[in-house]
């Protein structure tokens, strides 16, 4: 098996900058407190920490979720829906490599938070974990168009080129089928 670009001990502290700021902005934009948030639980982990079923091509994240239970008791009322944020450094990578204007700050903040919002209306039950292909797909135009929008006030340098580097995902759904 080929070896991945992994992140470096600096990027991943740049990496944890940007998934404190990507909290942050989902939950104001969703008007969520402190013990609402910790509500839909979930951790964001990179390459390093992947199993290799976790590991995917193309995709800069994604979202596997699995069932936890509370330790301390074995009832089946004590399940719950953990979901684990994968992010993919040599995808990642690859993209800050092939668009110079972008940064990994910036990028980071946008594929958190667009992951986020994913887990977010997961949890409230907006969109089903297991839907089609066509309606992952129109889940996927809503989520890059709330990322935007929660984003497009963000002043972060270099923001703007990563809302650039997403433009089709505004494009109408049919045209995206296309693409």
């Amino acid at each position: 098996m080929e070896q991945l670009q992994k992140f470096t001990k600096d990027q991943i502290k740049i990496v944890t900058n940007a998934v404190a700021i990507a909290e942050e902005l989902v939950s104001n934009h969703y008007k969520m407190s402190a013990s609402e948030w910790l509500r839909p639980r979930y951790d964001v982990k990179t390459l390093v920490d992947l199993t290799p079923e976790e590991i995917v091509y193309g995709p800069f994240a994604q979202i596997v979720r699995y069932e936890a239970h509370r330790k301390d008791t074995s009832l089946g009322s004590s399940i719950y829906d953990f979901y684990k944020i994968c992010l993919q450094d040599h995808a990642i990578d690859a993209a800050l490599q092939a668009s110079p204007p972008m940064r990994l700050f910036p990028f980071s903040i946008y594929i958190i938070t667009h992951e986020l919002i994913h887990i977010v209306r997961f949890s409230k039950f907006l969109q089903s974990f297991e839907a089609s292909p066509e309606a992952r797909m129109k889940e996927e135009k809503r989520v890059h168009s709330k990322t935007r929008k929660i984003l497009s006030d963000v002043r972060v340098a270099g923001i703007s080129d990563v809302l650039k580097f997403y433009r089709n995902w505004r494009m109408p759904y049919e045209e995206l089928q296309q693409v």
